[in-house]
């Protein structure tokens, strides 16, 4: 687990990006819908930060081509993008948001 952040410097509707270094891809974190989620920060449709879209609900959009992904699954909702991005659990302890990075290899829809 890896700590992000305290949950009051993480306002509704905003997000942080983390880098952990070595092979790891960035990981955008969210505040949305009164939760937390992270998924990795990078669109699958172009090199474009997700933690730099727009949150509305449960979902983000890429700042680059409005593609839509579901926070909750990774899964895109809209073109251009077809391949989800990859999730990670998110746990809030002690007021400390932290985040296990997936070890899965490719995101699943």
């Amino acid at each position: 687990m890896f700590p992000v952040c305290r949950i009051e410097d993480l306002p509704e509707g905003e997000s942080v990006r983390i880098e952990l270094g070595g092979a790891m891809p960035a990981i955008a974190v969210f505040h949305a819908e009164g939760g937390f989620y992270a998924v990795d920060d990078t669109c699958s449709h172009q090199d474009a930060s997700l933690s730099e879209g727009w949150v509305e609900g449960c979902f983000v959009e890429c700042p680059l081509h409005a593609a839509l992904f579901d926070l909750r699954t990774g899964a895109p909702t809209c073109l251009p993008a077809r391949r989800p991005v990859r999730t990670h659990e998110v746990s809030v302890l002690d007021g400390m948001i932290h985040v296990r990075p997936a070890v899965r290899e490719e995101a699943v829809a």
